[in-house]
């Protein structure tokens, strides 16, 4: 038994021996490859850093409102008699627009402006009595009375008539009538959207760290999705005087000529206030740039020894596929704009040729 045990314990020993044995040899050849391995080289593409002029801007996002717009109603009940405007023209100011059944009222103005001659004759002629004591004061109060009530129910219903007329309050454009010939119309109805678009306005917010940097009559550019690649240019009409406390933020707007009639109310745009030009910038191309937690960072080639190094920067504004550099980069330093993905400090590459980098004339359909 001792004797099997002991054959038993041999064989273990000679196979754990023998796993070792190999795996000291495996590492040992490893280590020889790796050794003798030639130093990798990665492609890259460059460009070098040059300053030049950059115009700063701040970016916002709004929506585009009229100049004036308003949803027109009437003020009072009745028939629609007249309708005096055709959807989407261009209507002047004081236009009548529609026009409600009025015959009651303007009939009892006859009456009214009918029985006024005589009234008015005899407050005057009660007028003149009373100074030379012929008539009591009763009587000359009854006749002063009844003229001045005459007087007002006329002009009460001049206006009655008046308020069955719509008109434009301003010149604009009318939009899609919502009444019919015929229809009664209870008041308040809605009849149709009037708005001045000759100049249009946005309204925006920017950050309360950007209120020094902004003014009346500064200069913005605005895009709008449905005419993409097109600027319409404004300017800074007005600024809200008190900052939200809850967000700090600050309300902005913006005047746009609109004289081709492009821009409609409710449309989404984005607006760029543009800044003094600023000179001698270092810019670079964002796919320069590695982006992480601990900071943003460009590798920066040698040239003699096509090795490079990682290096800290500190990024500004941005600009579509572009970026000022503020600190980290200067004037003549060759970057790397693509590969740098698997590059390390001291890494060495090679330069290639490469359009990877270059934006694309349009973008491709999904």
């Amino acid at each position: 038994m001792k004797k099997w045990t002991l054959i038993m314990l041999i064989i273990a020993i000679a196979l754990f021996g023998s796993v070792i044995g190999f795996n000291i040899f495996k590492q040992q050849k490893i280590a020889e490859y790796m050794a003798n391995r030639p130093e990798p080289v990665y492609p890259v593409t460059v460009m070098t850093a040059s300053a030049e002029e950059w115009t700063p801007s701040i970016d916002a996002i709004g929506f585009i409102e009229p100049l004036q717009g308003v949803t027109l109603t009437a003020e009072a009940s009745g028939i629609v008699t007249k309708i005096n405007f055709v959807s989407g023209q261009q209507v002047s100011k004081g236009a009548s627009l529609v026009q409600l059944d009025s015959d009651v009222e303007k009939a009892n103005l006859q009456s009214a402006q009918a029985r006024f001659p005589a009234s008015e004759a005899k407050y005057k002629r009660y007028k003149g009595l009373i100074k030379k004591g012929a008539i009591s004061q009763a009587d000359f109060d009854d006749a002063e009375a009844s003229y001045l009530s005459l007087k007002a129910d006329i002009a009460g219903l001049k206006a009655t008539i008046d308020r069955r007329d719509v008109n434009a309050p301003f010149t604009g454009v009318i939009g899609i009538r919502g009444v019919n010939l015929g229809e009664y119309m209870q008041a308040g109805s809605r009849i149709a959207r009037l708005e001045d678009i000759s100049v249009m306005r946005m309204r925006f917010t920017v950050s309360q760290n950007d209120i020094s940097r902004i003014n009346i009559g500064q200069a913005i550019r605005i895009e709008v999705d449905s005419y993409p690649g097109s600027i319409f240019d404004g300017t800074i009409s007005a600024i809200e005087p008190a900052i939200n406390y809850q967000s700090g933020l600050l309300q902005v707007q913006a005047d746009i000529p609109n004289t081709q009639g492009k821009l409609r109310s409710g449309m989404f745009a984005r607006a760029q206030i543009v800044l003094p030009k600023l000179q001698d910038q270092v810019v670079l191309p964002q796919v320069a740039i590695t982006y992480t937690l601990y900071g943003d960072s460009v590798f920066v080639l040698d040239e003699e020894t096509h090795r490079v190094a990682q290096r800290v920067i500190k990024a500004g504004e941005r600009d579509q596929d572009k970026v000022r550099i503020l600190d980290g980069v200067k004037p003549g330093e060759v970057i790397v704009t693509s590969g740098q993905v698997r590059l390390s400090n001291e890494s060495k590459v090679k330069i290639v040729e490469s359009d990877a980098t270059t934006p694309p004339t349009e973008l491709p359909m999904l």
